[in-house]
């Protein structure tokens, strides 16, 4: 997934905001393309979701 991608599952958190969440290891976890580029895994991104709605229940 991009970053864009990423932001629109997520609805309504700007790029700031995702960056920062790296920045504080609370994002998920994401790799560079040779360009410099971020994607992340669908997987990876799944799981974060799937934690971060067990930690605010």
């Amino acid at each position: 997934m991009t970053v864009p991608e990423i932001l629109a599952e997520l609805k309504g958190i700007s790029r700031r905001t995702f960056y920062r969440w790296r920045e504080l290891g609370q994002a998920p976890q994401a790799f560079k393309l040779p360009n410099g580029e971020l994607r992340v895994w669908r997987s990876d991104f799944t799981a974060w979701l799937n934690s971060r709605e067990r930690v605010a229940a």
